[in-house]
């Protein structure tokens, strides 16, 4: 009897298209996992074809079943590469939805083929710069992949997304917009504005949801950089700073984005504010408050 109840909660992405820029590691790939998990077709999108490739394998060896591997697809796009990121992005999205960027009617917006659910998770190697040492150039190119890629994606993606308030964008920051690190100040500067682009977003988007995950120390393949010997003693040094003294997981912040796309009425500018600030496990001490899990606003 109860295995042939409907699941109305576990099954809100069943079907849904879910495309995921930055899935081929870390937080991007637990979402990816995440959105299978859930019903969703997946489509995954790496800068490099080699990263590309072994991010499906992994999605097919750990969902052997056939009625995954139809849900699993990926296609490169680079986002570092100024010049051509309009056309890139652009390119990726026809792809995606198999259509041209041509103008759509009406009738159009429950093509089978647009895209549901937009996940931005890419980011590039972060060289920490001090005040003194920036640049013209080092600044631009700090933004590119983590300011520039979203915003233009986001100008481009209405015309490959159903334009429903089940529809949706989120976009990635960082905890370090609140509590930023000596020598960050750049980073923190492009963190804050993907907060502000994502405000802005919301209201120029609608009705299509935009939001943004600002997740605080985790446990990525970013730490591969770090020696081996350094590694333990850094790992600590995050976790005591974090209320459940510990370093966040790819698939515990994976759980935002899937509330995210998951909640119909989950918007920055909607009727309840629920802005994810600080996730999960990266709650740090000073900032926390008593708060448990979100800074939520009240919209009046």
């Amino acid at each position: 009897m109860a295995g042939s109840m409907p699941l109305k909660y576990m099954s809100k992405l069943a079907g849904s298209r879910v495309l995921i820029l930055g899935g081929t590691s870390g937080i991007g790939f637990a979402v990816a996992e995440a959105a299978l998990e859930h019903g969703a077709t997946v489509i995954i999108s790496s800068s490099r074809e080699n990263k590309l490739q072994n991010a499906l394998s992994r999605l097919r060896e750990a969902y052997p079943d056939p009625t995954y591997h139809a849900r699993i697809n990926g296609y490169t796009c680079d986002l570092g590469t100024p010049e051509n990121l309009d056309e890139n992005i652009a390119k990726l999205l026809a792809q995606v939805t198999k259509n041209s960027p041509s103008e759509r009617a009406d009738d159009q917006r429950d093509d089978p083929a647009l895209l549901d659910h937009i996940i931005y998770t890419a980011g590039d190697a972060i060289k920490v710069t001090p005040v003194p040492d920036l640049t013209v150039d080092t600044i631009q190119r700090m933004g590119t992949v983590r300011f520039m890629g979203p915003l233009l994606l986001s100008k481009l993606a209405p015309r490959y997304m159903k334009k429903s308030s089940t529809s949706s964008i989120t976009l990635t920051s960082g905890s370090q917009s609140l509590k930023p690190m000596p020598n960050w100040t750049a980073v923190v500067a492009y963190s804050t504005g993907t907060e502000g682009m994502m405000r802005g977003l919301a209201v120029d988007l609608a009705p299509i949801r935009v939001n943004c995950v600002a997740p605080g120390a985790v446990h990525t393949e970013l730490f591969n950089d770090i020696s081996a010997d350094r590694l333990d003693s850094v790992l600590e040094s995050m976790a005591s700073a974090t209320l459940v003294g510990k370093v966040g997981k790819p698939e515990d912040v994976a759980e935002a984005y899937l509330y995210a796309m998951k909640d119909g009425f989950y918007c920055f500018s909607g009727g309840l504010e629920v802005y994810t600030l600080l996730i999960l496990c990266n709650l740090w001490r000073l900032e926390a408050k008593g708060i448990s899990v979100f800074k939520s606003l009240v919209h009046s």
